[in-house]
């Protein structure tokens, strides 16, 4: 027994990387009940009725839920916890990964990851940061990242994609995305400092990386009571192909395009954008994104 026993839920997305780690939910299922905890298994065929199913079965009490998919998991596991102290556990087997990238996790070996998290049982919960967003009467968290550029025209522009089924998907959109995708007229509020100005991409940042490990943000910290913005000025298409691969790297912060801004409340407004979280639609335009310093406990 690693830990003393406990209640979990674990909430399963059977279509987790494009349906390749199908057999990884049960994995996690099996394993937590032979170490001694009760494990309730939560599986549904869609995401939105696994989210209800997951408010209910949440309603009834237990001590952690555990989350086995991608950033879209852990972003139903992040707005179902934030704020009560119950913890989360990530058994990352999706895409991006970003979250449990940004904790030390696994992300690209989910036995690793069941195993990383069989041992985390053992320990205190480690307590982070969640950011909070409002777009009208709509209250959603997010522990990684608010895009509201470039990277969110991408991001749906793919989702209305049928093919291809992979991540690739991700990068044709892009590509078509260039072709035609010009600088956008943003009103920035930081801590209630508004300025007015033209850019490519804006993001608000408590996690390091989005996509996958596109680390915007490398020196983002999840624990340090603050929100980082990310702001990519005007820039030619080929030189903001030529910026993208750097981003990958964590090799853009110097470049003379790019601007780090910090704070604890961030509005955003632009025409013709639609925010994403975590990789999860928000809206159109504007949001109001705050830090609520540890709000949320995980399993690490």
């Amino acid at each position: 027994m690693s830990s003393a026993p406990r209640r979990l839920l674990v909430a399963i997305n059977p279509a987790a990387s494009f349906g390749r780690n199908r057999a990884v939910g049960q994995a996690v299922a099996d394993r937590l009940a032979r170490e001694g905890h009760e494990v309730t298994a939560l599986r549904e065929d869609n995401f939105e009725l696994l989210r209800r199913s997951a408010e209910s079965a949440f309603a009834l009490g237990t001590d952690g839920v555990v989350v086995v998919g991608g950033d879209g998991m852990v972003s139903l596991g992040v707005n179902l916890l934030a704020g009560t102290g119950v913890p989360l556990g990530i058994v990352a087997a999706g895409t991006g990964n970003d979250l449990a990238r940004g904790l030390g996790l696994p992300f690209d070996d989910p036995a690793a990851a069941i195993e990383a998290l069989v041992e985390a049982l053992g320990r205190p919960p480690r307590v982070i940061d969640a950011g909070l967003i409002r777009h009208g009467e709509l209250r959603t968290w997010f522990a990684s990242v608010v895009s509201a550029g470039f990277d969110a025209v991408v991001n749906e522009r793919a989702n209305g994609m049928t093919r291809p089924k992979g991540p690739s998907r991700y990068t044709l959109a892009m590509v078509r995305e260039l072709v035609t995708f010009r600088p956008r007229s943003y009103v920035i509020t930081v801590d209630g400092v508004r300025r007015e100005q033209r850019a490519m991409l804006v993001s608000v940042a408590n996690n390091s990386s989005i996509g996958g490990g596109m680390r915007i943000v490398p020196h983002a910290d999840l624990g340090d009571g603050l929100l980082d913005v990310f702001i990519v000025h005007p820039l030619s298409r080929a030189r903001l192909v030529a910026v993208f691969p750097k981003v990958f790297a964590g090799r853009h912060t110097d470049h003379p395009a790019v601007e780090f801004l910090t704070g604890r409340e961030v509005r955003i407004e632009a025409d013709d954008i639609v925010a994403y979280a975590d990789g999860e639609r928000i809206g159109q335009l504007p949001v109001d994104v705050e830090i609520v310093p540890g709000a949320l406990a995980v399993f690490v």
